[in-house]
């Protein structure tokens, strides 16, 4: 609604055409015009004859094409102008508006301005508030900006600006919140010294350089203070929020030296210290086991030492600490107890020490726990099997000992465990085997004894490693795979039937067990014989009958997983009938086995390109055919090494001199690319009746993260990436690569430019999500940018991403499925 003074009140959605294009100009004794956040189309009408107007606000109402900036000469009486966040055309900043020496009220940001903030900005001296964000401001700030000394708020972020503050701009003594973040602005901040009346100083990610202003220590009303990926150097002012208390305050990034400031959490307001990466030294203040609204803790990366006071621990809304790669020693202390509210510890790279406490049961809400690469010693208490939320566990390189607790069995939400580089004794517990999402374990360099239990066999590893024990026994068929080749090496007591650098099982003393031994050896060899004369049969019948027929091979079969088919069922089902689908290195084909199975085979494409063409037929294909392609060795390293519940299982793979095939379990309901790009196409479930999604592999054009064309290397940040790129499509229901997208351009740099471009976020939503969860979407559109950013250490870790997911609430974005068979 928006209503004019001396009218009735108008509904904005009714005859807003005909109010704006018609009877509007003709209100020449109007004074207030208020048309903010509505729905408009269009372009705004001339206005030059509202010659009268005091106040006009036409923030967030919709309007588009280029604005009449000309008109405004005439509205000389205007002391409040509100333009932004409309999709106007590109334009100079408007010099007409320097002519309105009436403002006090100037807002355009996200109005695609373009070039430099003219001088004489500085004669509009009625000014108290001044925003320009989100637009495409280029050069330095003008020196004359320092005669607006009513100024209270001055908001440039997320432009292109840069040069040095000017001089002259400490005269802004009445400024209170002053926001140039995200530009190219360079020098020192010694201009901002005498600005005492500031409450919140935002200049992260520019170029910043030389010391912070001591000053800065004593501004009484200072509560945020946001610093971060600059280039400033030396001590934090130690006297800062030494008067009230900061809330916030993020330093990240920098080459800071000395100590952390003692009273930054004077009154418990303070709910964030980050300062990773940086160099500073010292401890962690006592002072702050009384910082009760201390959420989060980042201090990471430093030369930071000592022992951490004991009530740190516990602080009630505590959610993340993270004191890795510092000099910190001492223990955890008990009070851990009291944070109910931590869900992620890092400690890795220290020299802590002692036992973990007992009392770490009572963390409830622990997700994540970091101890590698320090000096803990004793047992893992049994009580840590209370931690129902626990996600990963880290406690490798250390000087841990005792038994491992059966209870860590009752930590049903582990996929992670690395306990290597320890002195664990005793058997593996078999209660490992009943964690249903367990995906990484690592019990490698300890000295654990006894059998490898056979409840492992049920877990979906990606990675085992059981190497540098003192284990015996046979290792269970189902973990005897090329894909664990490397995972028992140095048990001499470990033997195997299938892995041939193990020693073979024995099966028993009995004369009559080693005849049943030679007996079953006997019948397999003519079994085998059988099926080679059988294939060799076929292959001579059918290449009198079909055109191009297979080559006569000796085929070699590497099994993944129990088989429960031969190589002769597969080979006779690469028929160009029974093709489903087509990728970059090779065609699918779906093969139906005698006993109703139904398989999915990839036949590796030949690396000339040009010689696809010449071959008429499926079969022809498997010929004249070069062994071991790189295509083909990547993806049965990737595959045979996963063993995930969500990712498709690789059965096995047969090769000969002139023919490469991978047989996969077949997956009848396509991929998430069917679902979004396709007439199979689906709705997003943002609300709580979500469908089954299945996976994507993010190893084709348009999912590679960048850094791999000169790094060759998988490594979780290019996960991330392609994580990220798979947010974007969810979002905005676009492919990967878009031919609107323009040359060697894809989603990420599509969704970069717009935003770049300041275009309305809600516009790259899918238009089939509702009004009404559009804004959730963009949040998730947030957390895609984020993990899609070029630099691969400024991506999140995908535990991060899980957490920043959750954090969003997207209308129960965790009802979300993510299922195999979907």
């Amino acid at each position: 609604m928006y209503s004019i003074p001396g009218s009735k009140v108008i509904p904005s959605a009714i005859h807003r055409d005909w109010l704006i294009s018609g009877d509007l100009r003709n209100c020449t004794n109007l004074q207030y015009l208020d048309l903010g956040g509505n729905s408009f189309t269009g372009e705004v009408p001339d206005l030059s004859s509202l010659n009268k107007l005091n106040f006009l606000n036409l923030n967030n109402s919709g309007f588009s094409g280029s604005f009449p900036w000309k008109s405004l000469e005439n509205l000389t009486g205007l002391s409040f102008l509100s333009l932004g966040d409309n999709k106007f055309e590109a334009s100079p900043f408007p010099v007409e508006v320097l002519k309105l020496d009436k403002l006090y009220w100037l807002y355009l940001t996200n109005s695609s301005i373009t070039g430099k903030i003219p001088q004489g900005i500085g004669n509009l001296t009625q000014l108290e508030n001044l925003e320009l964000s989100d637009n495409q401001l280029v050069g330095e700030i003008p020196a004359d900006i320092g005669k607006l000394q009513k100024l209270w708020q001055l908001e440039l972020y997320d432009n292109f600006l840069s040069g040095k503050i000017p001089v002259g701009f400490g005269n802004l003594t009445n400024l209170v919140n002053f926001d140039a973040s995200h530009n190219k602005l360079e020098g020192d901040l010694s201009e901002l010294r005498v600005l005492v009346k500031l409450a919140s100083l935002q200049l992260f990610e520019n170029q910043f350089s030389g010391n912070i202003p001591e000053e800065l220590g004593d501004f009484k009303n200072l509560l945020n203070l946001s610093l971060y990926s600059n280039k400033l150097t030396g001590p934090l002012p130690q006297k800062l929020g030494s008067w009230s208390g900061l809330e916030c305050i993020d330093v990240s990034d920098n080459f800071l030296s000395g100590p952390i400031p003692p009273e930054m959490c004077k009154n418990s307001r303070m709910t964030d210290l980050a300062a990773l990466n940086n160099h500073l030294t010292g401890g962690i203040p006592e002072t702050y086991i009384n910082c009760s609204s201390l959420e989060r803790l980042l201090v990471n990366n430093n030369s930071l030492s000592g022992i951490i006071p004991s009530g740190i621990w516990g602080l009630p809304k505590l959610e993340l600490i993270h004191l890795a790669k510092n000099q910190f020693e001492g223990p955890v202390a008990s009070d851990i107890a009291k944070a109910k509210s931590l869900a992620q510890i890092f400690l890795a790279h220290n020299r802590f020490s002692g036992e973990i406490p007992v009392s770490i049961s009572e963390a409830s809400s622990l997700v994540l726990i970091q101890l590698s690469s320090n000096k803990f010693s004793g047992h893992i208490p049994d009580s840590i099997g209370k931690l129902k939320k626990l996600n990963s566990l880290y406690l490798n390189d250390n000087m841990f000992s005792g038994n491992i607790p059966g209870s860590i069995g009752s930590c049903l939400s582990l996929d992670e465990i690395n306990l290597a580089g320890n002195s664990f004794l005793g058997e593996i517990p078999a209660s490992l085997g009943s964690l249903p999402t367990l995906n990484s374990l690592n019990l490698s360099s300890n000295t654990l004894s006894g059998e490898i239990p056979k409840t492992l066999s049920m877990l979906r590893l990606s990675l085992l490693d059981l190497s540098n024990n003192q284990l015996f026994g046979p290792i269970p068929q189902s973990l005897a795979i090329q894909a664990f080749n490397d995972s028992f090496v140095g048990n001499p007591g470990l033997c195997s039937q299938t892995m041939e650098h193990l020693q073979s099982c024995s099966t028993g003393t009995g004369t009559s067990r080693r005849i049943r031994t030679l007996v079953s050896c006997f019948v397999a060899g003519l079994l085998v014989m059988f099926i080679s004369l059988a294939c060799f049969l076929f292959l001579k019948l059918r290449q009198t009958n079909l055109e191009h027929s297979l080559k006569q091979n000796s085929w070699d079969l590497k099994q993944y997983h129990v088989l429960r088919f031969n190589e002769k069922e597969i080979i006779n089902g690469i028929k160009s009938e029974n093709v489903i689908g087509k990728g970059g290195s090779g065609n699918v084909y779906k093969v139906v086995l005698n006993n109703g199975i139904e398989l999915a085979v990839k036949h590796i494409w030949t690396s000339n390109p040009e010689d696809r063409g010449s071959y008429r037929s499926s079969s022809a294909m498997l010929t004249n055919r070069p062994s071991h392609l790189p295509e083909y060795d990547a993806e049965v390293a990737t595959l045979s090494s996963i063993r995930h519940m969500n990712v498709v299982k690789l059965y096995c793979s047969i090769t000969s001199e002139d023919s490469n095939l991978l047989v996969y379990e077949y997956l009848p309901n396509g991929s998430l690319w069917d679902r979004l790009h396709s007439c199979q196409k689906i709705g997003m479930g943002w609300e709580a009746d979500a469908g089954d999604w299945t996976h994507v592999v993010a190893g084709t054009l348009g999912y590679i993260a960048p850094e791999y064309a000169y790094t060759c290397k998988v490594t979780e940040k290019s996960d991330v990436y392609s994580f990220g790129v798979v947010l974007m499509e969810l979002v905005t229901g676009k492919r990967p690569i878009e031919p609107e997208f323009g040359d060697n351009k894809d989603i990420v740099h599509w969704v970069s430019s717009k935003m770049a471009s300041k275009q309305s976020v809600l516009e790259l939503v899918d238009s089939t999500i509702s009004e009404a969860l559009k804004e959730d979407a963009v949040k998730v559109l947030k957390i895609a940018m984020h993990c899609t950013s070029k630099i691969p250490t400024l991506r999140p870790s995908i535990r991060m991403v899980v957490h920043m997911l959750e954090a969003a609430e997207p209308c129960n974005l965790p009802n979300i499925l993510i299922s195999k068979d979907g």
